[in-house]
């Protein structure tokens, strides 16, 4: 929902780091893989129950997935970039709420599935909009930043990022910060399918 708003500002954060980085010669994919290393580390210990380590490898995921795309933008973006940076985050995206379904299963298992295929729901009609607004040529004028066309909506990376750091903070209320998020999800998906009706009936009906 403020995705756009607060890419000017994580830009200018991380500008002054991706410089030196690009600078030595570390490429946009390599910091893409080590954070996908980090959300990979957020799940094990979220399955042992280390709820600390869990939230400052989820902050160093997000961290990097931003630092990727700034040091891609001075050396120059590619498509493997693009793919590696959406393909990485939907699967760190799900990894989250099964680690808390692993380690709880009685509690957090069936709220965890719930939060999972709500994140189905936004993804795939996240990534169908964008499949064919790119093959129509057409350009998200809020994120001129990125490889592929962003559609908008209530749930986005940050408001995910937010939940997340909520429920390594209160673990015991993951059930009820997964429904309520769930139920978010939904209904951005919902708008989501509504934006893409509307923009690819070709009459505007």
């Amino acid at each position: 929902m403020i995705d756009a708003r607060i890419l000017p500002l994580q830009k200018a954060a991380l500008q002054p780091v991706a410089a030196r980085l690009a600078h030595r010669g570390v490429k946009a994919d390599q910091i893409s893989l080590v954070g996908f290393l980090a959300g990979g580390g957020a799940f094990i210990a979220l399955c042992v129950g280390q709820w600390l380590a869990a939230l400052l490898l989820i902050l160093a995921n997000r961290v990097l997935d931003g630092l990727d795309g700034a040091v891609a933008r001075i050396q120059g973006p590619t498509d493997r970039g693009a793919y590696l940076d959406i393909a990485l985050d939907m699967v760190f995206y799900a990894l989250i709420p099964l680690g808390f379904a692993v380690a709880a299963p009685d509690v957090n298992a069936l709220p965890a599935a719930v939060l999972i295929v709500s994140f189905v729901g936004t993804g795939s009609s996240f990534l169908a909009f964008s499949a064919v607004a790119a093959k129509l040529g057409r350009k998200a004028p809020e994120f001129p930043t990125k490889g592929i066309y962003y559609a908008g909506g209530l749930a986005e990376g940050f408001e995910t990022i937010a939940v997340f750091v909520a429920m390594c903070l209160l673990p015991a209320s993951f059930p009820v910060i997964a429904y309520g998020f769930a139920a978010l999800c939904a209904l951005t998906t919902v708008i989501r399918w509504r934006q893409g009706w509307v923009a690819f009936s070709g009459d505007g009906r």
